[in-house]
Order: C-alpha cells, then sequence, then structure tokens
C-alpha cells in the first residue's frame, strides 16, 4: 500500500482562528501543482484531510483532478494532534493508495514514524510518498517526494 502525506499549500498569517486559515493564491498554485503531480504519477482510492479550511482547499485541488476519489474528513490530523493516535486512525481506513492532507508539524510527525526516522520539516504544499506492506511504525519506506514551487 501507499500512503501520500501532503501538507497544505501557503496560508494567509494568523489573522484568524487557525482553523479558518484560508491558502493565498500561491498556496492555490502549490496545491495544484502537487495534485497533478500525485494524479498524474499514481492512482489514488482514497483521501483523508484535516478540517481545517486550508487543508480542505489543499484538497479541492485533489479532487478536481480525481472528482471521483471518496474523501473523509480525519479531525484529528490538525497540527497540535497527537502522530500516534493519527498514525492508528490512517491504518484502519481500506486503501491501496491513501492521499493524507494535514499540517506541520504532525505530518513530519507521522512520515518519521511510518519510517522510524527522526520527523523532518515538510515544506509547503510538499508530498512524499510512502510505501509498505501494512500500517505500522517503523515499516514504510520513501519512494518518492515532490515539492512544489515555493514563496
Amino acid at each position: 500500500m501507499k500512503i501520500i502525506l501532503v501538507r497544505h499549500g501557503q496560508a494567509e498569517d494568523k489573522t484568524r482562528p487557525d482553523s479558518a486559515r484560508q491558502l493565498t493564491d500561491f498556496g492555490k498554485q502549490q496545491a495544484g501543482q502537487t495534485a497533478e503531480y500525485v494524479t498524474t504519477n499514481y492512482q489514488p482510492d482514497r483521501f483523508l484531510v484535516s478540517p481545517y479550511d486550508r487543508a480542505q482547499q489543499t484538497l479541492a485541488e485533489f479532487q478536481t483532478r480525481a472528482p471521483k476519489i471518496p474523501s473523509t474528513i480525519q479531525d484529528n490530523i490538525t497540527p497540535a494532534d497527537d502522530a500516534r493516535q493519527a498514525l492508528i486512525d490512517i491504518g484502519n481506513v481500506e486503501a491501496e493508495c491513501l492521499v493524507v492532507v494535514c499540517h506541520m508539524s504532525i505530518v513530519a510527525n507521522i512520515a518519521g514514524l511510518l519510517t522510524g526516522d527522526y520527523p523532518e520539516s515538510f515544506s509547503l504544499a510538499e508530498a512524499r510518498i510512502f510505501e509498505m506492506d501494512f500500517v505500522m511504525s517503523g515499516m514504510a519506506t520513501e519512494i518518492d517526494r515532490f515539492v512544489p514551487e515555493q514563496p
């Protein structure tokens, strides 16, 4: 199975509650570049997304390119959530190629758990592709990554 972890694109400054921050126009372009790369090179069959607006807007770029893929909001993949519990919940999702759209720092922590490595920061709208036989800490290998244009 593959898990593709994606950080949201560039968002506006913290002028609202964190959950309501919107993508900038540049952030939408970044999300579009990442969505194009992922949907061209992989065959996602399920989307998981944070409930926060900027993650939802990032996912929208994937959905325009893969409109028939089902998506689910996962409440525990927001910035301050526990990566271990999030990974357990991700592991319970039926998918062969799962795209998870969320935030720093949880996205880096989930990636670190998957590979058993120290968490490494994600760039804005970065996608990392992991392959594994089953979802469990330390069982994945990173096979690809895509970093769109950065500010």
